[in-house]
């Protein structure tokens, strides 16, 4: 099993591609160990040293370091701990894998809600998820989008810049009723 490495622009994670389905069309996210009790991967991967956060993409996993330890030192013991997963035959998630997280939205802006989900489903999802994270959609009221940051763009230093500058005004330019979008944790 080979597995490719990319860097991504937060300095602090890297996305890791074993070259086969992680999640499929789904995606998970777990900043702390304690939170990552239904992923067999994510539990063994916090097990690392210096290892601060986990996502679970479609066809990656991307991983976030700490400072006290450096990637020279970090990566072998990651692609080990994937290739072994893998090798193994191991669930990545136990348990149902749907999302129990509801979205705020006054059922009156339905309409108004699909085109925005449709925008970042189309135009910024996939670029986000070449850099190893992802953005979840968490809500829409008086012209104020919610999102959720996830993976590699979860406390990466221009992950604000992105989500004000780019998405903020992209769902600006078209659709009139977006006012402005924030981020919101979860």
């Amino acid at each position: 099993m080979f597995i490719e490495t990319e860097g991504t622009p937060n300095p602090a994670t890297l996305k890791f591609l074993p070259g086969r389905d992680v999640l499929g069309f789904s995606t998970a996210d777990f900043a702390s160990a304690a939170s990552a009790v239904r992923s067999p991967l994510a539990t063994a991967l916090f097990a690392l040293p210096g290892v601060a956060r986990v996502f679970l993409g479609g066809d990656f996993i991307s991983v976030t370091k700490n400072d006290e330890i450096s990637w020279q030192a970090l990566k072998p013991q990651v692609l080990g701990l994937i290739m072994d997963h893998f090798v193994a035959g191991l669930p990545v998630l136990e348990g149902d894998s749907a999302s129990l997280d509801e979205e705020d939205v006054d059922e009156a802006d339905r309409e108004v809600v699909d085109q925005i989900k449709e925008l970042l489903d189309t135009r910024v999802r996939p670029a986000v998820a070449g850099d190893g994270g992802d953005i979840v959609f968490r809500g829409f009221r008086q012209g104020i989008v919610r999102l959720h940051m996830q993976g590699s763009c979860s406390g990466c230093p221009s992950s604000s810049a992105t989500l004000k500058h780019g998405i903020e005004n992209m769902l600006k330019h078209y659709v009139p009723e977006v006012i402005a979008v924030e981020q919101v944790e979860f």
